[in-house]
């Protein structure tokens, strides 16, 4: 995995700034990997069962969406196994993404190219008329894409679902064993994963019995520490960031001024990254535009979130 790492290496002596080393973590809060919670079709027991399952636990998800099947916030409900628009803007106000998997779930290879366009277009403006917010990522009905699909649905976007671990009880991988053993992958790895769900007591892959989920959500919060449990957007921009991002750094007496440069688009790439302090030799303070920024003790390390776009940072020994 590619990563972005400054080494500094400052020989002054008694200086307790000696010897720093300094580096944007992979992920943030510098955890070892990532996973994104992902729900297709817009079931309504996503917003029933699913959304208040992942928010016990601190976490939130991503939830795809097909504009055509999603209800109506007045009148009969055309399917009442869907999700309305107003579920959908509740959910999109406690902090889950609500994003694009087409207006009408066509295959998008089998279409033409102006279907293409017209499909996630149409979806993309539903969404943020009714949630207030611009669907950034993308997935792609039945994981069906080429290279032409792909360029069209990954324009002004963070990143599109490409790779994906379905979980189901149709799902031969859907163990509890097997789950974790992805988990643990990841761990090792490094990597970034997403999760793949559909139905939980009902329709396409259903669970029938969702405990097997719940328990999951349980051993990932366990392991918080060690994975960063986020939406796929905030994950897919932090990794643009991370891998992007230019540091410019400057010694002046006992201060270190790093001003980041990053060439990306900021309603897009909205993420703050985790720095990494080692070696410091004591407590740090940090401040960017004058503003300080929290810091964070761990062993062997410090860390503070930034504004990549935010410019000059300074770090200082307490």
């Amino acid at each position: 995995m590619k990563k972005l790492i400054l080494f500094l290496l400052l020989c002054m002596g008694i200086n307790s700034f000696a010897r720093v080393t300094i580096r944007v973590a992979s992920y943030k809060d510098d955890k070892v990997c990532a996973i994104s919670h992902t729900f297709d079709d817009g079931m309504l027991e996503h917003y029933t069962l699913v959304a208040p399952e992942l928010e016990k636990r601190g976490f939130r998800g991503t939830f795809w969406v097909c504009g055509q099947t999603v209800n109506a916030d007045s009148g009969t409900p055309r399917d009442t196994t869907r999700v309305s628009w107003g579920q959908l803007r509740k959910m999109a106000e406690k902090g889950h993404e609500i994003s694009n998997h087409t207006w009408s779930h066509p295959n998008l290879t089998r279409i033409s190219i102006e279907e293409v366009k017209r499909e996630i277009q149409q979806n993309d403006t539903a969404i943020f008329e009714y949630t207030g917010i611009f669907p950034r990522t993308f997935c792609y009905p039945y994981n069906a894409l080429n290279e032409e699909v792909k360029a069209i649905a990954s324009r002004d976007r963070a990143g599109t679902r490409t790779h994906q671990f379905g979980i189901g009880r149709n799902n031969s991988k859907s163990t509890p064993e097997k789950i974790q053993n992805w988990v643990d992958t990841l761990l090792v790895s490094g990597e970034w994963g997403a999760s793949m769900i559909h139905g939980i007591t009902y329709g396409y892959d259903l669970f029938g019995d969702p405990t097997l989920l719940w328990d999951h959500f349980d051993q990932i919060k366990i392991q918080e520490n060690k994975i960063w449990v986020a939406t796929f957007h905030q994950v897919a921009a932090y990794i643009e960031e991370r891998n992007n991002i230019q540091l410019d750094t400057v010694r002046e007496g006992e201060i270190l001024k790093v001003t980041p440069v990053l060439e990306l688009d900021k309603t897009i790439f909205t993420e703050p990254l985790t720095m990494v302090v080692e070696n410091t030799g004591g407590k740090i303070t940090v401040t960017q535009e004058g503003k300080e920024l929290p810091v964070k003790t761990a062993p062997d390390k410090m860390m503070f979130d930034f504004d990549p776009y935010g410019g000059e940072m300074t770090i200082k020994q307490e």
